[in-house]
């Protein structure tokens, strides 16, 4: 690897300025859901333990360099100092006098948070006098923010170059987890790929079909799939004008010797609504007036006997309508079946994005996998082949 770790810096006594993503839900002024909180926490501890000084570098919500007092730090300060059970100050600017005096005034054994970093459009900007009033706060930079690392901002990409930089260890978990599972993975290798669009994921199937073994396509973008092979999919929703891209992937796929698995069988609804009468048909079967809302058994089957035989995994987007019973059976059933085969030490298993996260968490599957990345746009970025501005930072 090209990047250092917390383990290769000299952190006793220095003041150092971890990149973190703690872009938590809200609501009534209460944090919901700390899952990114508790992610950061190894390394907050480890710096304390080496000696270091934790001073805090983020965002919330998108405020485009504006001071919107609604999108305060300060509103997760709460939560962030319950985990960490260590005093957290704050620092109502993350540069100039404000963010200088609380650095100074930081003691052993606290942990300093400054305010939103996107207060200042200078943080979009990737401007480099912004990063640099940044850089006089501290001694050392640690980017612990990977699911922020395909923004090229001044707190991900440009402060990376003003200071000894290091990975903090979500992002060092991070990325050790993506390099075993397409830099240079066990194989066969399969990817499952899912949503409702194949338009969002293009360069994402571009990408996959000339590294991936077994590819299975699932969600909406399967019936484009269906479709562009003259399928009726009835009213399911389908990207009809995609038909020739679609069919442009597939032959690829043949041609780089990637096997693409599309639904054998469907199930089919004439309401999208839970509990709504379904019936199970072949995938060229399905009634004008129904639409496709998730993949059959026979087909879940075939994914299950393709886990079985792979050694890793990556997976991003349901396989049908997840979110209302019962067309979250694929889903679950696909899902549970890696959990299953990554706790016996079969399959290297990683999954990301919101609705993948999602998705398993809802099977109960998560917990199995290898690696569940907490990155959308950055995980999908990844996945496309795209190179990351702060991971590249990183590695100069």
């Amino acid at each position: 690897m090209a990047w250092k770790t917390l383990d290769d810096m000299e952190l006793d006594g220095k003041t150092v300025l971890v990149r973190v993503d703690i872009n938590v839900p809200v609501e009534d002024g209460v944090v919901t859901d700390d899952t990114r909180i508790q992610r950061i926490l190894p390394t907050i501890r480890d710096i304390m333990a080496a000696g270091g000084k934790p001073v805090l570098l983020a965002h919330f919500g998108r405020p485009k360099g504006q001071r919107v007092p609604d999108m305060s730090l300060s509103v997760v300060l709460p939560a962030l100092e319950a985990a960490l059970g260590v005093p957290v100050k704050f620092a109502d600017d993350c540069i100039g006098g404000p963010a200088k005096k609380a650095v100074a005034a930081l003691e052993p054994g606290e942990v300093l948070l400054l305010e939103n970093t996107r207060f200042h459009e200078g943080e979009t900007k990737n401007d480099g006098g912004f990063a640099a009033s940044l850089a006089a706060l501290g001694n050392i930079y640690c980017n612990d923010a990977f699911s922020a690392a395909h923004r090229a901002h001044a707190s991900t990409e440009a402060l990376a170059r003003l200071l000894p930089s290091c990975a903090g260890r979500l992002m060092q978990a991070e990325l050790l987890a993506l390099e075993a599972a397409l830099g240079d993975p066990d194989r066969p290798l399969v990817a499952v790929v899912g949503g409702a669009k194949v338009s969002t994921k293009l360069d994402l199937l571009g990408n996959l079909v000339g590294k991936v073994n077994h590819l299975i396509i699932g969600g909406g973008m399967a019936n484009t799939f269906l479709a562009a092979q003259g399928i009726d999919v009835g009213k399911s929703l389908a990207e009809h004008d995609l038909a020739e891209t679609a069919r442009d992937i597939l032959t690829k796929a043949e041609e780089d010797g990637c096997e693409i698995i599309l639904p054998s069988d469907i199930v089919v609804a004439r309401e999208f609504a839970a509990g709504a009468a379904n019936e199970t048909l072949p995938a060229d079967a399905c009634p004008t007036d129904a639409m496709i809302l998730d993949a059959g058994p026979d087909t879940v089957a075939r994914i299950a006997t393709t886990f079985q035989n792979a050694k890793t995994l990556i997976w991003n987007g349901p396989l049908g309508a997840f979110e209302i019973e019962p067309f979250d059976a694929a889903t679950n059933a696909a899902a549970r079946k890696a959990a299953e085969l990554s706790a016996e030490g079969h399959l290297i298993s990683v999954a990301g994005g919101g609705d993948t996260v999602a998705a398993l968490n809802k099977a109960d599957a998560a917990k199995d996998f290898t690696y569940i990345s907490t990155a959308g746009g950055a995980f999908l970025e990844w996945m496309e082949g795209k190179e990351l501005p702060g991971v590249a930072a990183l590695s100069q």
